[in-house]
């Protein structure tokens, strides 16, 4: 499994490449993969700094899908940027991140960190107890997500 991210200057940079060049650039790659699933997020707020798309200081990156209940965006977007956000921002080695929305109530939550150890200690020592306070179960309709390895090569 790869996952590719990408992120673009604006909303009108990312119509153009797809009007002019994604038909093209994506049939020159027909039949090297299998099961593409695309989504496209608007940026909301960085998660712990000032974001930026950079991922040479990182080995590691979470990525959290989470498709909320209607009636609770609102709470889940506030406890994103008051509960997880300060917690993540505090835990050795995160780097930084972002939240971003999708329509149909879908969130990302991307964050970068410098080596697995140092996101396995966040993971195990404090997730259940901030899940509790933030009321993250209320909030989840689905939630699904992945712990991406940087491949330094495949760094643009």
């Amino acid at each position: 499994m790869a996952h590719v991210f990408a992120f673009w200057e604006s909303r009108a940079f990312y119509d153009s490449f797809m009007a002019r060049s994604h038909d093209r650039l994506a049939s020159a790659q027909a039949g090297t993969f299998k099961d593409a699933q695309v989504k496209l997020f608007d940026y909301r707020f960085d998660v712990k700094t000032g974001f930026e798309p950079r991922f040479t200081d990182a080995d590691l990156v979470r990525v959290a899908l989470a498709r909320i209940h209607e009636e609770r965006v609102e709470n889940f977007t506030l406890m994103q940027e008051k509960v997880w956000n300060p917690a993540m921002a505090g835990s050795p080695g995160m780097i930084r991140g972002l939240f971003g929305e999708a329509p149909g109530h879908e969130f990302l939550v991307l964050s970068m960190w410098r080596q697995a150890a140092e996101h396995g200690k966040y993971r195990t020592e404090r997730v259940e107890r901030l899940a509790l306070r933030a009321q993250t179960e209320a909030d989840v309709a689905a939630l699904t997500g992945d712990i991406v390895e940087l491949e330094p090569t495949w760094t643009v």
